[in-house]
């Protein structure tokens, strides 16, 4: 774990515009297909709902897994019962490109989530041509007035191109506002990307002060085993985002399994 680091998300928000400044999400690549929803995918699952990640690197543990086949990879994590699949697209601290997204977009046929800084519309019609059927935004990236783009317009941009959208929130002031908007999905992530610390209590903390009534909330981050997601379940989340575990396991098809069959104590 990274300690004594400056303010890393302000890095990550400053190189995401850097990149949409180079042309990274100019994407000539139009292999969109019929949009899956990830939302319905959670809802109608009767197991725990995983949504297995796929990246290459971590800010915080390094180098993850060398992907030589990310569709292998992907058909690993459907067999093992995944509700859907996010891939990171930031390349320079997960190691993901965008062509990764096209790649599991054609081997599989769960909704796929684009996982990146957004800051801008290009990075949404980038999705769009993908095929992505969702993508994250993170509700902290557009409270810094770093920005030319509102959250709620990003969101409603996102809807007019067919995307649901994932809405990352850290705080329980977050949680509370991001309630407002038209987000699909809610997420607490567990890990506070300014500093890189990581406490599964933080979707405990946020979950227990607000009512957020049948919202469909993914828990995100320092999931490792079946307590994890037992524990946060209890909590409250609906779903849950794991990344550094699966693709750190040997097998990522049994260890996306194990995840999938945590309410089967």
């Amino acid at each position: 774990m990274r300690k004594n680091t400056a303010d890393f998300l302000e890095i990550l928000i400053l190189e995401a515009l850097g990149r949409v400044r180079s042309g990274y999400y100019w994407t000539d690549f139009s292999g969109a297909t019929k949009r899956t929803s990830l939302k319905d995918s959670i809802a109608k699952c009767s197991d725990a709902p995983i949504i297995a990640e796929i990246k290459q690197m971590s800010p915080s543990f390094g180098s993850l897994r060398c992907i030589t086949d990310t569709g292998e990879v992907a058909k690993s994590m459907e067999a093992g019962g995944a509700v859907g699949i996010s891939v990171l697209t930031e390349p320079k601290h997960f190691g993901g490109s965008l062509a990764r997204l096209a790649e599991v977009k054609r081997a599989v046929s769960l909704p796929v989530l684009m996982k990146d800084i957004i800051v801008d519309p290009i990075q949404i019609e980038a999705a769009t041509k993908l095929g992505a059927d969702a993508l994250l935004l993170i509700h902290s990236v557009f409270s810094r007035g770093m920005l030319h783009h509102t959250l709620d317009g990003m969101i409603k941009r996102a809807h007019s191109v067919g995307l649901e959208v994932l809405l990352e929130t850290h705080t329980a002031d977050e949680f509370r506002a991001a309630l407002n908007t038209d987000a699909d999905l809610v997420g607490v992530n567990n890990r506070d990307l300014t500093t890189l610390e990581v406490n599964l209590e933080i979707t405990r903390r946020v979950l227990g002060t607000t009512d957020f009534g049948d919202r469909i909330v993914v828990s995100e981050s320092g999931i490792h085993n079946p307590a994890d997601i037992r524990f946060l379940g209890e909590c409250g989340a609906r779903a849950y985002l794991v990344g550094s575990a699966i693709m750190r396991a040997e097998n990522i098809e049994k260890k996306v399994r194990e995840l999938v069959m945590a309410y089967r104590k």
